[in-house]
């Protein structure tokens, strides 16, 4: 079964690395040969002029999945990419960067780390020793998860039980890895806020998908008071789960929307054999979008989207007396 392919590509700033990040998972999937992460904190992205809420985390298609966090430095993280593109093993990557910390700080740094083995995974983790409290990493056969700041063990537990009781895909197991962190004040900082969090991501590659372009890329960054944000991710999951199965070329002919997520304009690629017809943009209630209906001849067309309040969304193609349509999700 084809899926979807979605990609969001974002810049992501020069970051301080003052700034702690709160509580992640990064797991691989042996059977399919999938590699992701997921995770959340309560830093104000848009204080710290971070547009990517994915940041933390990197994968290496077919390869592996490394998160890095507690007073972050890209520097580092790269580094611990290198250590996994030139081969070594999940301990070894953990034990190298905790021996070669940019700045010679270790001890406040935490990583976790998930990678493909031949038929098999493996996974590590580091959490240094001045990590702020509650701080601690689970490594299992195939998963990593780690978290400091946090209202205790038990965030991480729950984070650990749901992957381990999900059934479904890799994505599906991180989505719920997350969901077992959504509670107030899962980073202590939060408590107030009403939340767990202020920005939650999810990420999974395919095996042949380009390096730092994820076939599967969500996030959100909120300011809000009261918003959860494990919350407003899994309405994107779970919009984005609609659309997966449009890539089904056969019996049954369906319109390929790109990219999706959209987040300023979308790609129609009208079906072989279009001559004349009618393509309109229809939102989840029903209500056809008049400003978005445009008249078509042949290959494709792009529609602006950024006027769109973020959702689902349908491409309908009307054309002798057929409908034909495609879904995209609105960041």
């Amino acid at each position: 079964m084809l899926r979807t392919i979605i990609l969001v590509h974002l810049f992501v700033h020069a970051f301080v690395g003052s700034s702690q990040d709160t509580f992640s998972i990064t797991a691989v999937d042996p059977a399919t040969g999938e590699v992701g992460s997921a995770g959340a904190s309560c830093v104000d992205l848009f204080i710290a002029g971070f547009s990517d809420p994915g940041f933390l985390a990197q994968q290496l298609p077919g390869v592996g999945s490394i998160n890095t966090q507690s007073y972050y430095l890209a520097s580092n993280q790269n580094n611990a990419m290198a250590r996994m593109q030139a081969g070594d093993t999940p301990e070894q990557i953990m034990a190298w960067v905790a021996a070669n910390d940019v700045q010679g700080n270790s001890t406040q740094r935490q990583y976790g780390v998930a990678m493909l083995q031949g038929a098999g995974a493996g996974a590590a983790g580091f959490t240094g020793a001045n990590c702020l409290s509650y701080a601690n990493h689970i490594a299992g056969p195939n998963y990593a998860i780690q978290g400091n700041i946090l209202l205790g063990p038990e965030i991480l537990e729950e984070m650990e039980q749901n992957f381990l009781n999900t059934t479904g895909t890799l994505a599906d197991k991180l989505m719920a890895a997350l969901q077992g962190a959504n509670v107030v004040g899962a980073d202590t900082r939060c408590a107030a806020n009403g939340t767990s969090s202020l920005f939650a991501f999810l990420e999974v590659a395919q095996p042949d998908d380009p390096f730092n372009q994820p076939s599967l890329s969500l996030g959100v960054r909120l300011a809000s008071i009261g918003v959860e944000p494990i919350d407003s991710l899994q309405s994107l999951y779970d919009a984005w789960q609609l659309t997966a199965d449009i890539e089904q070329y056969g019996a049954v002919r369906q319109l390929r929307v790109s990219p999706n997520p959209a987040e300023d304009m979308v790609v129609v690629q009208l079906p072989v054999g279009t001559t004349l017809a009618l393509l309109q943009l229809v939102d989840a209630a029903g209500r056809t979008l008049p400003s978005a209906t445009e008249t078509l001849l042949g290959g494709q067309v792009q529609l602006p989207v950024d006027h769109l309040a973020p959702g689902l969304y349908h491409v309908v193609l009307y054309e002798e007396g057929r409908r034909t349509m495609g879904r995209f999700v609105k960041q």
